[in-house]
């Protein structure tokens, strides 16, 4: 058993103008598969943890070889962090319901949540993601750095928390198009958020507090 590159279901100029199709389909394709091919390498010999959903092998590291968790927390992570992130983009959707009403809570508006996402991607120095999380159930935004997930927690990733939302800040995933613009690709990050999606996420952890899906 392997991991493999999923499909996105959607084609790669589906979100233009704001993402790119070029930038979609080299970071789709070569991207995300680099992470795919190291992250099957480095768990080779260890099919129990390849058998494993790759959203619980990283939320407890301790789990996998000490010589293997450094590789296994970047291209698993790397995995897992951008099979969200293209679940979560879509053009057309509307913040509705209970996300929209959590939001509103704990942030005030969504303009403030919006303003407070856009802070946490830019001043992410170097690679990395921000997030809206959900933790004790209240929303936060956190900032990780390289491949890491909230989901690995506090003593790994410095923060904690089930993802409801994220963003690649990483250049690969908008240099092509936006060069060294990273305020102007988070600002189109709204153009092309899957609102349906981050609900859905939203609602099954409410209900479940289960692990990530």
């Amino acid at each position: 058993m392997t991991y493999r590159l999923p499909e996105l279901g959607y084609d790669y100029d589906a979100l233009e103008p704001h993402f790119d199709a070029k930038t979609m389909e080299i970071h789709h394709s070569k991207h995300h598969q680099a992470y795919i091919n190291n992250a099957n390498a480095a768990l080779e010999s260890h099919s129990e943890l390849l058998a494993k959903c790759p959203g619980s092998l990283i939320q407890d590291l301790s789990q996998v070889p000490a010589e293997k968790r450094a590789a296994v927390r970047n291209n698993v992570g790397g995995h897992v962090n951008h099979t969200l992130f293209w679940k979560g983009l879509k053009t057309g959707t509307t913040l509705t319901g209970s996300l929209k009403e959590a939001i509103e809570q704990d942030f005030g508006t969504v303009e403030n949540f919006q303003a407070e996402f856009e802070k946490a991607a830019t001043t992410r120095f170097g690679s990395g993601w921000a997030w809206l999380v959900l933790e004790d159930g209240k929303l936060a935004v956190v900032s990780t750095a390289n491949q890491d997930s909230p989901l690995m927690g506090k003593e790994v990733a410095g923060v904690s928390g089930y993802p409801i939302l994220g963003l690649d800040v990483w250049e690969h995933a908008y240099y092509l198009n936006y060069q060294n613009r990273r305020p102007d690709y988070i600002k189109a990050f709204w153009n092309v958020v899957n609102w349906d999606e981050a609900a859905r996420r939203f609602e099954d952890k409410v209900k479940t507090c289960g692990c990530a899906k």
